[in-house]
């Protein structure tokens, strides 16, 4: 049995601190992409989503469906890895793309955030309807993490049966407070990284929307603050930055999920305050669907172990042998 405890991480001791470790995930790996087709969804609302699909859903076999974290790309290592990860299994699974994720410009007058779950449910629902003898396994990373417990949250005790379990990967509970947490020291530059690429697509939005939003204020933004509360927000039905952290934040959501559920942390993540893991302990303390797992070290979807010649991944191996546990 996996010993789904936090002492069982093993840091690489070539990436210490908060850091290195999140870096190494995305800049140092090697992690070829595993899957064999790209689907396009038709969206209710006349615009699209994109799957990357590894195998095809059958009677009785596990299927994994996973999100990925903000400004994901097709080609995410650590999606690559959880799912090489249950193919050993013999399981298929889904990477599901986020609008204008997966290198095209979505139509539709919004894109996507961390509390959007209306495309999740629509994924989940025609998985099901598509093969319902089929168990789904639910994972999120990061901003996928929010929307995962988010989805769970709402659907509570109408959650889908056949999905049977789920795991959230440093997840940002509390959007507030992880904003303002990215505004201090080096973890500005992770704003500087994720802004660039989010103004770019806000720039193309104006082009196929002219009021879209005040692009000289957009061109000003520093700061997720600033971004949610001139875009994100207002886009997206939100009275702005405040709003729109209120009414997402899955750690408003956590004590009505229904499914057992892996909250995989690490103390030291940049993007989130220690103490709001404090806070989600407290939570899963009174909902025995939650285990949470807060190691000390490990970044930001890091968890880095072994050598440099030979390294290993906890969180994808830890993810994979919690949902094998199920079955």
């Amino acid at each position: 049995m996996r010993d789904f405890s936090p002492e069982s991480f093993r840091p690489a001791w070539w990436l210490p601190g908060p850091h290195l470790p999140t870096v190494w995930g995305k800049f140092g790996r090697y992690q070829p992409t595993v899957h064999d087709r790209l689907e396009r969804w038709t969206t209710p609302d006349d615009d699209h989503l994109t799957l990357a699909r590894m195998g095809r859903a059958r009677p009785g076999v596990p299927h994994l469906l996973m999100l990925h974290g903000l400004e994901g790309k097709l080609t995410a290592k650590y999606a690559h890895g959880l799912l090489a990860q249950v193919r050993a299994f013999g399981w298929s699974g889904d990477l599901m793309l986020f609008r204008s994720c997966d290198g095209q410009r979505n139509s539709a007058r919004r894109m996507y955030h961390s509390g959007e779950t209306t495309d999740l449910d629509l994924v989940v629902r025609r998985l099901i309807s598509e093969s319902p003898e089929t168990p789904i396994v639910l994972v999120g990373v990061s901003l996928g993490g929010n929307v995962t417990l988010k989805w769970l949250g709402e659907q509570g005790s109408a959650t889908p049966p056949q999905v049977v379990r789920a795991a959230a990967v440093s997840t940002p509970f509390d959007l507030a407070a992880g904003s303002r947490h990215l505004e201090q020291g080096f973890a500005r530059q992770y704003v500087k990284h994720f802004l660039k690429t989010l103004t770019a697509k806000t720039l193309a939005k104006l082009e196929q929307y002219p009021d879209f939003c005040d692009r000289k204020k957009l061109l000003e933004c520093r700061t997720f603050g600033e971004f949610d509360d001139l875009v994100t927000g207002p886009v997206h039905g939100f009275r702005g930055a405040a709003d729109y952290y209120a009414k997402s934040s899955s750690i408003g959501f956590l004590d009505r999920i229904q499914v057992p559920t892996l909250l995989l942390s690490a103390r030291n993540d940049p993007f989130l305050p220690a103490a709001i893991l404090d806070q989600v302990s407290v939570i899963a303390g009174r909902n025995h669907n939650l285990r949470p797992l807060f190691t000390e070290l490990g970044g930001h979807v890091g968890w880095v172990e072994g050598l440099p010649f030979s390294q290993r991944f906890f969180m994808e191996s830890t993810v994979a042998h919690w949902f094998a546990a199920a079955f």
